[in-house]
C-alpha cells in the first residue's frame, strides 16, 4: 500500500481521524505480515515468505481460480503470479486444469500445505486465547469489523463514482 499521509495544521478532526486510520491500516498490515514471518521462522520453514503463507492459509480446504484469490481478498498484491509459481515449485499448492475450462487453472493446498496452515492456525488459537485474556474483546473486534466494512463500502463507492464521495450533486 505505501501510502504516505502527511498532516496539515489545517485539517477537520474527521479528515485527521480519516487519514490516522488509513495510515494505522497500512502499518497493521505491515506488522501482522511480520507476525507471520516470525512464526514461519519459527518452524525452521525457509521455502515460503510471509505473504506466501497467508495467501497459503486463506485458501485453507478451498479449491480456486487465480482470480478468485483477488477477488475474495485473499491477496492484496500485484505479483499473485509469482507467489503462486514459488509455492508450487515449493511443493506447498497443487496446480490443476479445470475439467470446463481447460484455460482455467484450479489450485488446492498439497498436504505439505496443509501442515503450514495447521501451525498457522494453531498459531491464530494462541494469539485468539492470549487476547481474550483482556486487551481486546470479541465485541471489540466486531465494531472493528462494522468500521472496517463502511469503510470498505465507502471506497467501492469511491471507485464507482457515487455522488456522496465524490462531492457531486447528481
Amino acid at each position: 500500500m505505501n501510502v504516505m499521509l502527511n498532516s496539515q495544521s489545517n485539517e477537520t478532526p474527521m479528515k485527521s481521524a480519516y487519514l490516522d486510520s488509513i495510515k494505522l491500516i497500512e502499518r497493521m498490515h505491515r506488522q501482522f505480515l511480520e507476525v507471520i514471518r516470525l512464526e514461519v521462522d519459527r518452524l525452521g520453514i525457509r521455502d515460503i515468505n510471509n505473504v506466501q503463507a497467508l495467501i497459503l492459509y486463506n485458501i485453507g480446504d478451498e479449491e480456486l481460480t487465480v482470480g478468485e484469490l483477488s477477488h475474495r481478498g485473499y491477496y492484496l498484491g500485484s505479483n499473485v503470479s509469482y507467489n503462486l509459481r514459488k509455492m508450487v515449485e515449493n511443493g506447498y499448492i497443487v496446480p490443476e486444469r479445470s475439467t470446463r475450462d481447460r484455460r482455467s487453472i484450479h489450485i488446492k493446498l498439497s498436504p505439505k500445505g496443509r501442515v503450514l496452515w495447521r501451525h498457522l492456525d494453531m498459531m491464530f488459537d494462541r494469539q485468539a486465547a492470549s487476547l481474550q485474556t483482556g486487551l481486546i474483546s470479541a465485541a471489540d473486534f466486531s465494531a472493528i469489523s462494522g468500521t472496517m466494512n463502511k469503510l470498505e463500502r465507502f471506497w467501492v463507492g469511491a471507485l464507482q463514482g457515487s455522488p456522496q464521495v465524490s462531492g457531486s450533486a447528481a
